[in-house]
């Protein structure tokens, strides 16, 4: 990230009215992200920007604008909040809740593979949030493990390439992150249509990574021309899971992972598989049950 292309804000520098910023978080190539204190909520939550060289770049803008409607759609309690925004002026901006815990990718690259009492609470709730988005007619597009804040619950995060099963049908070209999208996201119309299958499919690459400690498939080259070379999930099948992973645990992840998107359970499927497993846990908190 070039020193142009952020806002350098400090702490105590004035995001927008009422936005205090803490510390920088991240960003993107056309948003960052800022721990920031509000006076309307009087607590930290999260401000997301954008750039300084993308404020007029119209793009960026529906991208935002686009991130803010999914967001009033996806009010689940596994999802995160959207508080309020601003997606005009000097900077356009969304403010969002700030989810207290770690990013599921920072556990298991600290820590190694999740324990049965960390990763199946984890899967029901993502579950009960992709039933919800089918209601709802949205496809997150992005499920991964730095999109999973661990917690009770755990929160799904980033709505910004999110569409309605219609807009992710239209998709030409690959949107999510290579390692954990679906095959009919790596070659649109080519094996498949995205929607909402793909966001199973994402979960499943998800809790694979969390239940073994390593993706389910080789690492593509980003730069490859050919489609098998850059997503291997597109011609190989995934690993094997350690043999300690319970039978019902391996089954769900693994047809999760179906390269066709017909052959996947619904996210209804899944919580009735794993909340048995659940159940039997020492100590283990259900959060939500997917009703029958």
């Amino acid at each position: 990230m070039s020193a142009a292309a952020s806002w350098r804000l400090r702490e105590g520098d004035e995001i927008a009215p009422e936005l205090t910023a803490m510390r920088l978080l991240g960003g993107g190539s056309a948003y960052e992200a800022y721990l920031a204190f509000d006076d309307v909520t009087l607590a930290p939550v999260v401000v997301k920007v954008v750039r300084p060289d993308q404020v007029d770049d119209d793009r960026s803008l529906r991208g935002l604008a686009r991130e803010v409607e999914s967001l009033e759609r996806a009010r689940h309690p596994v999802v995160v909040r959207l508080l309020r925004h601003a997606t005009d002026g000097d900077r356009p901006h969304v403010v969002l809740e700030n989810v207290d815990g770690p990013r599921l990718s920072s556990l298991v690259r600290r820590h190694g593979r999740l324990s049965q009492q960390q990763y199946l609470p984890l899967a029901v709730d993502i579950a009960s949030a992709l039933h919800f988005f089918r209601r709802v007619d949205l496809c997150h597009l992005d499920v991964k493990p730095s999109n999973v804040i661990m917690g009770a619950p755990a929160r799904l995060i980033d709505l910004s390439v999110a569409r309605t099963s219609a807009e992710a049908a239209a998709l030409t070209a690959q949107i999510g992150t290579d390692f954990y999208m679906a095959p009919e996201q790596a070659a649109p119309g080519e094996v498949g249509v995205p929607g909402h299958a793909s966001d199973v499919w994402g979960l499943g690459a998800t809790l694979f990574h969390a239940v073994a400690g390593y993706r389910p498939f080789d690492e593509g080259d980003p730069d490859a021309a050919d489609l098998d070379d850059r997503f291997p999930q597109l011609v190989d099948p995934p690993y094997e899971l350690p043999d300690d992973v319970p039978p019902a645990v391996a089954s769900t992840v693994l047809a999760m992972l179906e390269p066709r998107a017909e052959d996947r359970p619904e996210p209804r499927e899944v919580a009735d598989a794993l909340e048995p497993v659940l159940d039997a846990q020492p100590e283990v908190r259900l959060t939500f049950k997917v009703g029958r």
